[in-house]
C-alpha cells in the first residue's frame, strides 16, 4: 500500500500509490488568478485505477477548481471567486469584494508507507489584503484498499477569527436566492458527471442517472430532495468519458462538527447537483448565517472516499463502517 509523495516548492504537492505510481492528488497552493479569489485547491484527483474525478476551471465557472475550501459570503466579501450575488440584482461583476487565501507555510510534509500528510498555515484576507482570519489545515491520504478500489481523503481545518469584529460566513441563499448555499469545502466533478447518482442513508434508493429520472417523467434530476437536506454523509455516482466504468465519491461528516451550537451544528446542509454539473458541499451556511466571534476558532473535519466503480448504499454504508476518524 505504498504511498510517495513528491514536492515541487512553491507550486504542488503530489501524492502517487503503488509500483505503477498512480498519482491521486495534487495540492495546488499557488496564487492563480486574483478574480478566481486565489486559493490552495486539489485537482486532479484520481481513483487507483487513475480515472480523474475532478474539475478543473470549467468554461461555466473560472473559480471552480477541483475540491477546495470557500467562503461565498464572508462579511461582505467573496472568497469564492467570480461574480458576487446581491439579492435583487443578479450575480455583479465586484472585484473589489475578492478576496483570497494565501499559504504561509507548511508544519508537516510526507509519506510513510500507507499514509501521507500535507499540513499548511494559510491566512484569509478581504480583497484590500487586511488578515481577517488564519487557519490550520491538515490534509491526508490513508485506508488505500485495491480489493475494494478505494482510497480514503481526510480534510481538517481551523479557522480563527483575528478580525475585532464577529466574521459572518454565508452563502447566496442566506442572501436571498434560493438552493445555492454553497460554502464550505466544495467539489466539482468533471464535465461527465452530469447527471450522476445522488443518495445519502436516509434518501430513497436512486434510479441509474437522473436522465433516467426525467425519462421516467419526474421532471426532477436526481438530487432533487436532497437539496439543503442533512445526512452524515452523501454518495455520488458518476460515469466517466474517455474509458468505460463509473466512480464514486462519498462526502462525510466528523462526528465532532458540532462547533457554535444550533447554527453550526452537526452535520451541515448539503449543496448538491447533478444538473447543469456535479458538486456537492456540505454547507456552512445554507439557510442561515454562521457567525464566529473574535478570536474564536471555527473548527470542521470531512472524508471523501474515493472509489472505482458504481456503489450503492449497502456497500457504502458497509465500507463507512470499517473506517476510522
Amino acid at each position: 500500500m505504498t504511498l510517495s509523495l513528491t514536492h515541487v516548492h512553491g507550486d504542488r504537492i503530489t501524492v502517487a500509490h503503488g509500483t505503477a505510481g498512480t498519482e491521486l492528488l495534487s495540492y495546488v497552493y499557488r496564487p492563480e488568478a486574483d478574480w478566481e479569489a486565489p486559493k490552495p485547491y486539489l485537482h486532479p484527483i484520481r481513483t487507483l485505477s487513475g480515472a480523474v474525478v475532478t474539475d478543473y476551471r470549467p468554461n461555466d465557472h473560472r473559480w471552480h477548481k477541483g475540491l477546495q475550501l470557500t467562503a461565498s459570503h464572508l462579511s461582505g466579501q467573496n472568497l469564492w471567486g467570480g461574480n458576487t450575488y446581491v439579492h435583487g440584482e443578479g450575480y455583479l461583476a465586484l472585484p473589489e469584494r475578492v478576496g483570497s487565501m494565501a499559504h504561509v507555510a507548511f508544519e508537516e510534509v510526507g509519506a510513510d508507507g500507507d499514509r501521507a500528510v500535507v499540513a499548511e498555515r494559510l491566512t484569509w484576507h478581504p480583497h484590500g489584503g487586511e488578515l481577517w482570519a488564519e487557519e490550520e489545515r491538515r490534509i491526508e491520504v490513508r485506508d488505500v484498499d485495491p480489493d475494494t478500489g478505494s482510497w480514503t481523503l481526510t480534510w481538517t481545518s481551523a479557522v480563527t477569527n483575528r478580525r475585532a469584529e464577529p466574521l459572518r460566513f454565508g452563502s447566496p441563499t442566506t442572501h436571498g436566492r434560493p438552493a445555492a448555499g454553497y460554502t464550505g469545502l466544495f467539489w466539482r466533478g468533471p464535465r461527465a458527471f452530469r447527471g450522476g447518482r445522488v443518495f445519502t442513508a436516509e434518501s430513497p434508493q436512486p434510479p441509474e442517472s437522473a436522465g433516467a429520472a426525467r425519462a421516467a417523467g419526474s421532471g426532477e434530476s436526481c438530487e432533487a430532495g436532497l437539496m439543503g437536506s442533512q445526512a452524515p454523509w452523501l454518495a455520488y455516482v458518476g460515469e466517466h468519458d474517455g474509458r468505460d466504468g463509473h466512480a464514486t465519491l462519498v462526502f462525510e461528516h466528523a462526528p465532532g462538527n458540532d462547533h457554535l451550537g444550533e447554527k453550526g451544528a452537526h452535520p451541515a446542509h448539503w449543496f448538491v447537483r447533478s444538473d447543469p454539473f456535479a458538486a456537492v458541499a456540505p454547507s456552512w451556511a445554507f439557510h442561515e448565517e454562521l457567525v464566529l466571534p473574535p478570536g474564536e476558532t471555527l473548527s470542521r473535519a470531512y472524508r471523501v472516499v474515493v472509489a472505482d466503480g458504481a456503489w450503492d448504499r449497502a456497500r457504502v454504508a458497509s465500507h463507512l463502517a470499517e473506517l476510522a476518524w
